[in-house]
């Protein structure tokens, strides 16, 4: 059975104002012009979210198969396809259940990925990591997990100043794991050390990272400089100014940036109290902060969210919509499947209203109820 979707398409070279996508079972089989279309929705590619902790008042961060599905199913119904679920700081036993529970969901397609930020990081730029689980890199754990993972952990982040950095990124990276570089301190010089390594990924760029300062440019500029390094970008308004986000894209190019939500259980849910890796979190205003120090803790945002946001700081929709869907894709080595309208991939589509609100959303060749 074919299905056609029509409406103004964005493609990986442009919109195609007229356009139709033609799915055949769960692949795209074309996308063309269709001059009968007269002002459809638009019509994207399933959103890829390679950064998050829950949603929905549910979380990956206790490693519960349960938990996580229903995250993920949240998420789903703002139009993110494709999720590496997130934990933060933990025991290594933590990290191991988690990956255990988490495994048959990225076998089914729920998940996307597992995705440990952290235990690896540096306990000055923590942020709303529990100090109380860090640690130096261990590739004795790394390896267990990747072997216990069988292909489900696609990323680490770690800070490349702590001792044993650059041998953990290198048997991540030698393992087809994804090695990102955040929270952390580390000189300008200690960060392009990471990328030599193999470090391929900036987690949520400027946040949780040593300043930019002249004399010192520490991880952010050697980040957006470095042209194999995908940044990851927190488009909430709250994370960055609109300028540091512009700023950014224009610096490393919608092709090296990536939207991510760094969301936590409480996106989409009520302000109030929540848990994080546990520590105590307030959300007032729809902003997640740690009760105790106020540091910014994770996001309620959605990736339909993150996407206004960039076209209303003014970064144009096809560039947004790359931001959303290619380059995260192709960050973490789903590009081959997922992240564009384009024969040959999966079927998932975002259709969105003018205002770019969900319409419907379609993954694998199905619509999602």
């Amino acid at each position: 059975m074919t299905v056609r979707v029509n409406g103004k398409v964005v493609t990986p070279s442009g919109v195609i104002r007229q356009g139709c996508v033609e799915v055949r079972g769960d692949q795209i089989s074309a996308v063309a012009e269709y001059p009968s279309v007269r002002d459809g929705h638009w019509i994207l590619p399933g959103f890829v979210d390679i950064h998050t902790h829950g949603g929905g008042g549910h979380t990956f961060t206790t490693g519960d198969a349960d938990s996580a599905r229903a995250a993920a199913d949240f998420h789903l119904r703002h139009g993110t396809t494709s999720l590496v679920a997130s934990l933060v700081s933990a025991p290594f036993e933590l990290m191991r259940t988690a990956t255990t529970a988490f495994a048959p969901l990225v076998n089914e397609g729920v998940l996307a990925g597992i995705h440990f930020e952290g235990p690896y990081l540096s306990a000055a730029r923590c942020g709303a990591q529990n100090p109380e689980f860090l640690r130096d890199p261990s590739t004795d754990e790394l390896t267990e997990l990747i072997k216990l993972g069988d292909g489900a952990v696609r990323m680490v982040t770690l800070a490349p100043e702590r001792p044993g950095a650059l041998a953990a990124i290198e048997l991540l990276t030698g393992h087809g794991v994804v090695a990102a570089v955040g929270h952390t301190d580390a000189t300008y010089e200690q960060t392009r050390a990471a990328i030599a390594a193999g470090a391929s990924v900036g987690t949520h760029v400027f946040n949780g990272m040593r300043p930019v300062h002249h004399r010192e440019p520490g991880p952010v500029v050697a980040l957006l400089s470095a042209p194999n390094v995908v940044c990851e970008l927190v488009a909430d308004g709250v994370h960055l100014h609109q300028g540091t986000l512009t700023f950014a894209t224009s610096t490393a190019g919608p092709e090296r940036c990536a939207l991510i939500t760094d969301a936590m259980a409480a996106a989409g849910m009520p302000d109030g109290e929540y848990e994080l890796g546990g520590q105590a979190v307030t959300v007032t205003d729809g902003v997640a902060r740690l009760t105790g120090d106020g540091a910014i803790a994770g996001s309620t945002l959605t990736m339909d969210a993150a996407l206004r946001q960039a076209v209303a700081a003014g970064i144009p929709l096809p560039d947004a919509v790359r931001m959303v869907t290619t380059t995260p894709a192709l960050a973490v080595g789903l590009g081959d499947h997922v992240g564009a309208l384009q024969a040959g991939l999966r079927a998932d589509l975002v259709v969105l209203d003018d205002d770019l609100k969900v319409v419907r959303v379609m993954r694998a060749g199905a619509w999602v109820e």
